[in-house]
């Protein structure tokens, strides 16, 4: 067994030999391109989807729009309407959404580490 299987059956209840359906349902909703932006994006407070989208990049709205639907839908971001002229909508975690942010702030973390020059040699991927 290698070092890395060592350590995830170390863990309460984790068989590294098969995947929880739990598992793979959050990892289907959060592995999604642009879920993880918007998530971080949203860690700082309830955003305008304009304001959302002026901090995670180019990227076409239909595509955050469809990502908000799905997060709105799984219960992790809420769509909140303030009835003032022009109508107000901001988007915000929910209370489900809560265990997100250390993992969110740790992929981050992890991501300061992993990045490396030859990483930035690589061709980007296409946004749209």
């Amino acid at each position: 067994m290698d070092e890395f299987a060592e350590q995830a059956g170390s863990h309460r209840g984790l068989n590294p030999r098969e995947i929880c359906p739990l598992f793979e349902k959050a990892i289907r909703i959060l592995g999604k391109p642009w879920t993880g932006l918007i998530l971080y994006s949203l860690l700082a407070g309830s955003r305008r989807f304009s304001e959302i989208t002026a901090h995670i990049g180019p990227v076409s709205d239909s595509v955050v729009s469809t990502r908000l639907k799905e997060l709105e839908r799984e219960g992790i971001v809420e769509r909140r309407i303030f009835p003032e002229t022009p109508v107000r909508i901001e988007y915000a975690l929910t209370a489900k959404a809560a265990g997100l942010m250390d993992i969110v702030l740790a992929i981050h973390r992890w991501s300061e580490v992993f990045d490396t020059e030859e990483d930035d040699a690589e061709p980007s991927v296409s946004t749209t």
